[in-house]
């Protein structure tokens, strides 16, 4: 007669049972992680940019918005380059920063800042 088919595991050899790692279970980390997941916040409260107004990406006229980074960038004495490429350059970096968790609307809201912040700076 024959004799009930064996599991794949206990095919195996006994050498080899268990020597795989355990899964993790997805979106589960281990613990806390290091400080560099959050690096582009760092970047903008550290680095030679801008110093720039609480929750100024946060506003919802995107001439307000424009208004502050010129008026941030023109005040710094942190940045490195000429005040509009150092405007548009911290408006680029949040929102490519943000990512997928920017909604479209505010998305859409600081690229027409950038626009404006053209518009404010003469460069049309």
């Amino acid at each position: 007669m024959a004799q009930p088919r064996k599991s794949a595991a206990a095919r195996r050899p006994a050498s080899r049972r268990g020597t795989r790692p355990a899964k993790k279970a997805p979106g589960k980390t281990a613990g806390k992680r290091s400080s560099s997941r959050r690096w582009s916040q760092r970047v903008t409260r550290e680095s030679d940019a801008l110093d720039l107004k609480r929750g100024v990406f946060t506003q919802r006229d995107p001439k307000r918005i424009a208004a502050s980074l010129k008026h941030s960038a023109e005040r710094s004495s942190r940045r490195k380059a000429g005040a509009y490429r150092s405007a548009l350059s911290m408006l680029t970096f949040y929102i490519n920063r943000a990512g997928k968790t920017l909604s479209q609307a505010q998305r859409a809201r600081l690229n027409r800042a950038k626009v404006e912040l053209k518009r404010q700076f003469g460069k049309e």
